[in-house]
């Protein structure tokens, strides 16, 4: 009888601890599927909401890589009116990286102002540089500077035209480029193929000027004015 008894409570301990098992179980398959529900919700919460950005910093920055790449160009004085923007903008970071830029600025300007130019030839050739920075307005002054001392010279006056129609005046680069052309027909031909013309290149009067003149071959004839 004692041994019946025995495996009586043997039998139902282990019923008891199988019953503990199965909850445990099931409370962890609870807990990891609340787990996995608040990860998907944080994940789709995450993806639908949009991050808010200020339109007014969001222009700044835009404003600061414009200033930076003039800078890299080293078109100093341009640089410095959009770094001044900066500086008084919104954003606290980009006003001080504006504002230590802004002296560099100041700094490299001067360091070109003192260039020494002398010559016609100087001028010309510190033009050519500002033109290939994209400082057609400096470029445009040190090259009537240089037509000041060689007025005869046909390249001042090609530069001049070139310039002119980079900046979108017609009417300047289609006078100076027929001066150039009076002075060295050949100037015809170059006009012709030259991509600093490209603005212009369907208006009549610059048709008119680089096409070829009869019986002088391409591009040597006199200029038309």
């Amino acid at each position: 009888m004692a041994k019946a008894r025995h495996k009586a409570r043997r039998a139902t301990s282990k019923s008891k601890k199988t019953r503990r098992i199965r909850v445990a179980r099931a409370r962890a398959r609870r807990s990891h599927a609340a787990s996995s529900n608040n990860s998907r919700g944080l994940l789709y919460a995450t993806r639908r909401t949009p991050k808010i950005v200020d339109p007014a910093v969001a222009q700044a920055f835009k404003l600061y890589d414009e200033a930076m790449r003039l800078f890299n160009q080293q078109s100093y004085r341009r640089a410095r009116e959009i770094f001044e923007k900066v500086a008084a903008g919104p954003s606290r970071e980009l006003a001080e990286r504006a504002r230590v830029h802004l002296v560099i600025c100041e700094q490299r300007s001067e360091r070109q102002a003192h260039v020494q130019l002398r010559t016609a030839d100087d001028y010309y050739h510190f033009a050519v540089s500002q033109i290939n920075l994209g400082n057609y307005e400096d470029a445009r002054g040190h090259l009537e500077k240089a037509r000041k001392l060689a007025p005869k010279a046909d390249y001042i006056y090609y530069a001049l035209a070139s310039v002119a129609s980079l900046s979108g005046e017609a009417d300047d680069a289609v006078g100076f480029l027929a001066q150039a052309i009076k002075l060295r027909p050949e100037n015809r031909y170059h006009a012709r193929n030259d991509a600093d013309f490209k603005l212009i290149e369907d208006d009549s009067r610059f048709l008119a000027l680089v096409s070829p003149v009869r019986g002088n071959g391409p591009g040597f004839g006199a200029a038309p004015v």
